[in-house]
């Protein structure tokens, strides 16, 4: 029964901490922009489940939620808060991103399947100027910019092991729907909004994933 007792505690060890192997790349992710860079260099995942900090770091595969959890993570080893916030959109998909502060001014790090919604660097003064610098470069393929609102940054550290399990993540994902957000814009500017242009457009689709896009 002490055998027992003791492979069961060292399983579980395992389990909710990282592994020499996983150690060994988690160490070269010194800085938010070596985060980016990570992220930058994984595959785009189409599927519509969620990865955990460590199956993104072994199956080298995440969408935006993935990308922002597994960043906010990182962070958090590295002495940030792992903070998070959902960028709300109409006929598209949302984007989630990790944000964090350095000398007091915000910054981001994302994993996107357009090219202008990833890495931020630390320059904005608040969240929502921040959220602001993504609006030019959020939209469709219909070329609607859809960007409406985002929530308060969610703390990931008062969720027990969320680098390591699955199951957590669905909890994340559940909470987003309920904090506070801000709105945007008023419903005169919405209504006076533009459409992309074809430059942008095809310069934010480059190196996409076209199974990832959102059909509106």
């Amino acid at each position: 029964m002490a055998k027992i007792k003791q492979l069961f505690s060292e399983t579980m060890k395992t389990k909710h901490s990282w592994t020499n192997s996983e150690m060994s790349t988690i160490r070269t992710l010194t800085t938010p922009y070596k985060i980016e860079q990570f992220l930058d260099g994984v595959g785009y995942s189409a599927e519509s489940r969620y990865r955990s900090p460590r199956s993104v770091l072994h199956d080298r595969k995440a969408h935006c939620f993935d990308g922002a959890v597994f960043a906010a993570a990182m962070l958090k080893r590295l002495g940030f808060r792992p903070l998070i916030v959902d960028m709300q959109a109409v006929r598209d998909d949302d984007h989630v991103i990790a944000v964090f502060q350095k000398d007091g001014k915000y910054g981001a790090i994302a994993k996107s399947n357009f090219a202008g919604l990833r890495y931020r660097e630390p320059l904005y003064r608040d969240v929502r100027e921040l959220v602001m610098s993504y609006f030019e470069s959020f939209y469709n393929l219909n070329k609607e910019k859809t960007l409406r609102q985002f929530t308060v940054p969610l703390d990931l550290s008062q969720y027990k092991n969320f680098e390591f399990d699955e199951d957590v993540m669905e909890e994340i994902g559940l909470k987003l729907s309920y904090i506070p957000v801000t709105k945007l814009m008023t419903p005169t500017q919405i209504r006076s909004l533009q459409k992309v242009d074809d430059r942008t457009y095809k310069a934010g689709l480059l190196g996409s994933v076209k199974k990832g896009l959102y059909k509106p």
